[in-house]
């Protein structure tokens, strides 16, 4: 009989569905993990999103109180989808009460909050999970063993892009994501953060980096009420955006490669336009979020007019197997959410990390606050040891 793992959800917005789906799949994709997780309570301060919440996911309790869970005996894990200023305080009084954390990106709002976090864990001796998803993809899994493998030779460049549209119009509510204050960065931690842990993912540590910043839509609209998401809030009082809505950043690998990241969450015409393209002495692979599992590919031995060729993923790839029987069938966000579920219950399973730590929480927070140092001082920023 597999043993069960009681889980609970702290922020019930768009992730915190996402989580408790992936939870909830478990069972369907990875058959074999040996706990199975239970959904024993979903906190959320907003009035009666916790008790809708429990009734439509089967969560066996709800409260307004995240307190609440560091005290419940029942709840061994904790996912963590609260607004990035409560990451913090969340995240180590959850592992000071014993619980393994499955929280998301950025971990707080400065590389000393994911420290914070990451110190916590280690101290309890719990797993500790980040959720930076577009890792799991089999595609980008696949690139990485291309890449590792010296098939495209020595990395020479790389552009990591992550452009979307989801806070273009200028009726978009003043959520907290656009005060520093409680969202802290803006694209960086949103979007960047997930660009710069593609890079190290992708090619290792980056060295030093230069960036530029700024805000196009410099005003929004005050909410009227709770928000989830991306709403929108024509008419009310009009607010200052404190964080940026655009990155640019050149970067410097250990390993000698030259990089360039661009982030923006006020593209119009981009939605989730997200992707890398690698470049090496002897050939190149590229990776479309939207196209999630394809790779495009050269190599060979011609250099110039080497052809480049659509590879499908299939089940040899990452936990491609998981999900579809052959390549080219598709799998979707979601998917890759599942993959990091199944990989933070194995961690509390074995005792041992799989999937994206709170180090790389930290490294890729490091990178943050570097580009963060260098748009203020147009400078060159040393990232130095996460």
């Amino acid at each position: 009989m597999v043993d069960e793992l009681g889980v609970a959800v702290i922020g019930f917005g768009w992730m915190g569905r996402v989580h408790s789906q992936a939870y909830a799949r478990l069972p369907h994709h990875y058959p074999h993990l040996p706990l199975r997780p239970r959904l024993i309570t979903v906190a959320e301060e907003v009035p009666g999103r916790a008790e809708e919440a429990a009734e439509r996911y089967g969560f066996a309790s709800a409260t307004r109180d995240w307190r609440e869970v560091a005290a419940d005996p029942r709840v061994r894990a904790v996912s963590i989808t609260a607004p990035n200023f409560l990451h913090r305080e969340i995240g180590v009084a959850m592992a000071e009460a014993g619980k393994h954390i499955w929280i998301e990106k950025p971990v707080g709002l400065t590389v000393g909050d994911a420290r914070a976090v990451a110190d916590a864990v280690a101290k309890a001796g719990v797993q500790g999970t980040v959720g930076f998803n577009y890792r799991n993809a089999p595609a980008v899994e696949a690139a990485r063993e291309l890449i590792a493998s010296g098939e495209i030779g020595a990395v020479t460049h790389v552009r990591i892009r992550l452009f979307s549209d989801y806070a273009a119009h200028p009726d978009g509510a003043l959520t907290w994501r656009y005060e520093r204050a409680r969202g802290g960065s803006g694209v960086l931690g949103d979007l960047a953060s997930h660009g710069a842990d593609l890079a190290r993912f992708l090619l290792g540590d980056i060295d030093s980096l230069t960036a530029d910043t700024a805000v196009f839509v410099p005003e929004r609209a005050r909410p009227a009420g709770a928000t989830a998401g991306h709403t929108l809030a024509a008419g009310g009082e009009r607010g200052p955006v404190e964080n940026e809505d655009y990155v640019n950043c050149l970067l410097r690998f250990a390993s000698g490669a030259r990089g360039v990241l661009e982030a923006c969450r006020v593209s119009v015409g981009e939605q989730n336009n997200y992707g890398f393209e690698v470049h090496g002495t002897k050939g190149s692979v590229f990776w479309d979020f939207r196209r999630l599992n394809e790779l495009a590919v050269s190599r060979g031995s011609t250099y110039q007019d080497q052809p480049v060729s659509t590879v499908y993923v299939g089940p040899g790839d990452g936990e491609f197997a998981a999900f579809q029987p052959g390549a080219a069938n598709a799998m979707g966000y979601d998917d890759l959410k599942v993959i990091e579920a199944s990989r933070f219950v194995r961690s509390v399973a074995e005792g041992t990390a799989y999937g994206a730590t709170l180090t790389d929480a930290v490294c890729s927070a490091a990178a943050l606050d570097a580009m963060a140092r260098s748009a203020q001082d147009g400078t060159w920023a040393e990232i130095g040891s996460c």
